[in-house]
């Protein structure tokens, strides 16, 4: 996973989402509450969603998030998070910690695994 989490509120300008996660090469950004709990998360595929929309000057995060958030928990096995980004054809798994986001999985943090998985069994088959 990716953590810390990066974060944003329900009101903040679409436009300010965008330059967040241009600025820290993210795909995505969790939207949490008053209280910091998880409530959505705007997504590479939002931002294009709005973008076609003509949203990003005037819209809000609450207005292309999706609000049916599915997440793990930071001690879920990772064959757990993998099959549930597969089964929803999701690429941003929040992690979530008492309805708090504390990281993010990604389909970048799991090509990195898997790269180095492969790694490790081609140097075994080698031997």
């Amino acid at each position: 996973m990716s953590s810390p989490a990066l974060v944003t509120s329900t009101d903040t300008p679409l436009k300010d989402v965008v330059k967040l996660m241009w600025d820290e090469k993210v795909g995505s950004v969790l939207v949490v509450d008053e209280e910091g709990k998880l409530v959505g998360i705007v997504t590479e595929r939002d931002v294009v969603y709005a973008a076609s929309r003509a949203l990003i000057e005037k819209g809000r995060a609450s207005s292309v998030m999706a609000k049916n958030v599915i997440s793990v928990g930071p001690e879920e096995p990772l064959m757990e998070a993998v099959e549930k980004m597969r089964s929803h054809n999701i690429s941003h798994l929040p992690v979530v910690e008492g309805g708090r986001p504390v990281g993010v999985v990604s389909m970048r943090d799991l090509t990195g695994v898997a790269s180095s998985l492969l790694k490790v069994l081609l140097s075994i088959e080698e031997t």
